[in-house]
């Protein structure tokens, strides 16, 4: 096996929607690192079965404001 090729695997804390958190180990961010999570099985329509409309990126406002004289309201 070659030696220094692999990633750094460590600790870190992954924190759900709900505020939940926990321990895991990884190769994302450094050691210590807290990972937060914008959608996780607790929030996610495919296994919540509530269907909501996530906008983290402002695409969704972006879509609306272009379409706002079509007729359809929300």
């Amino acid at each position: 096996m070659k030696k220094d090729i692999h990633p750094d695997y460590h600790e870190i804390t992954i924190v759900m929607t709900d505020g939940t958190s926990y321990k895991t180990r990884s190769t994302y961010g450094k050691a210590g690192d807290t990972l937060r999570l914008d959608i996780d099985p607790k929030s996610h329509p495919a296994w919540t079965g509530i269907h909501r409309l996530v906008d983290s990126g402002g695409q969704l406002a972006k879509f609306k404001k272009r379409f706002s004289g079509l007729g359809i309201k929300n």
